[in-house]
């Protein structure tokens, strides 16, 4: 007879097995007989009535396993505790280790550094799982950052430049541009192992760039441009911003050097009342929602059959933007994400 494994059971259905064994005990059976009813061994039958005989009805419930809380750890609690706090307010090479990233063996050099005690890697999986770390795909951020410029822009400048818009009732947008290219081809797709996915574009690519920008109302504005983007069609592009607003438009756009061109500063300046531009901190497109806006076109235009020539390429691109300019709520999502939610704090 095949017997149950009780540490299989759910705690439930160790209670369960246990009542029956001390009722059918109580009813003057054998411990063989237990057994062959309830599928236990005769040795299960008998530490069950042993276990209730010391313990009383207490014995019915299953207790905790394992060795106790704290129990055989290599560290302290308080190395345990130095330990995570380098780990959230350093990264490895800041210690001088040779990592990019937290990885087990990076963890293992920081403890043996810090806490004198060399210990097994699958060990350090132990100590991490147990602080709740998890393995990440990390965030790029630029070495050129400056986190003193970040913080000054999202304490200072922005809430300054939204008072603005509020006093001279304009309205805020983000913007940017991107460039798309026919042979691009993202995404995954399925086939039998060992025999890779093969997609057949034009050796002869074809690419556009697009200019938009995006309030956190979920106002839309975007021009297709061939080639790649200059100070004359970024003016045409400021031209149809304003002329479609109805009110002042104060407008945030990255440090590009385009963006900053003596023609382009020439022209703002001779139109200073219907439109200004404020530049986000050198290295922190992050910061910008309509980052979102550029992900979501190439990630939907370049998951389409490949384009064959850059009128289809454009084709579906003005397709794709004509459905985003009448989904204002698709447009404010994109200010919900972490590093951007503070431009979604304000409706102007």
């Amino acid at each position: 007879m095949k017997h149950v494994d009780m540490r299989k059971l759910p705690a439930a259905a160790q209670e369960e097995r246990r009542r029956q064994v001390i009722g059918l005990r109580e009813s003057g059976l054998t411990y063989e007989a237990i057994a062959a009813q309830v599928g236990l061994t005769r040795t299960g039958v008998f530490n069950i009535c042993r276990r209730v005989a010391e313990q009383g009805r207490a014995g019915l419930a299953s207790q905790p396993r394992g060795p106790a809380a704290g129990r055989g750890r290599f560290l302290a609690p308080e190395e345990e505790a130095q330990v995570r706090a380098l780990m959230g307010q350093h990264t490895p090479d800041e210690l001088g280790l040779p990592f990019a990233l937290w990885s087990r063996a990076a963890v293992r050099e920081l403890i043996e550094q810090s806490c004198g005690v060399r210990l097994a890697v699958r060990t350090i999986g132990t100590y991490l799982a147990r602080w709740g770390f998890t393995a990440q795909k990390p965030l790029r951020r630029a070495y050129e950052q400056s986190p003193k410029a970040v913080r000054r822009w999202l304490r200072q400048d922005y809430p300054a430049l939204v008072a603005q818009a509020r006093k001279e009732r304009g309205t805020i947008f983000w913007g940017d541009e991107t460039g798309l290219r026919s042979d691009d081809v993202r995404g995954r797709g399925y086939a039998p192992r060992g025999r890779t996915p093969v997609i057949r574009v034009c050796y002869r690519h074809a690419g556009l760039s697009l200019i938009a920008a995006v309030s956190n109302r979920g106002a839309l504005r975007w021009m297709i441009v061939d080639g790649a983007v200059t100070a004359a069609t970024l003016i045409r592009f400021l031209q149809r911003l304003i002329r479609d607003a109805k009110r002042k438009v104060l407008l945030i756009l990255d440090r590009l050097r385009v963006h900053r061109a003596a023609r382009v500063r020439d022209w703002l300046s001779a139109h200073r009342a219907k439109i200004e531009v404020f530049y986000l901190p050198a290295y922190s497109p992050e910061l910008n929602p309509e980052e979102g806006l550029n992900a979501n076109l190439k990630q939907v235009v370049t998951r389409q059959a490949p384009a064959r020539s850059k009128q289809q390429l454009k084709r579906a691109t003005v397709s794709h933007m004509r459905r985003l300019s009448k989904s204002p709520g698709c447009v404010r999502s994109y200010f919900s994400h972490k590093p951007v939610r503070y431009a979604a704090c304000s409706r102007q």
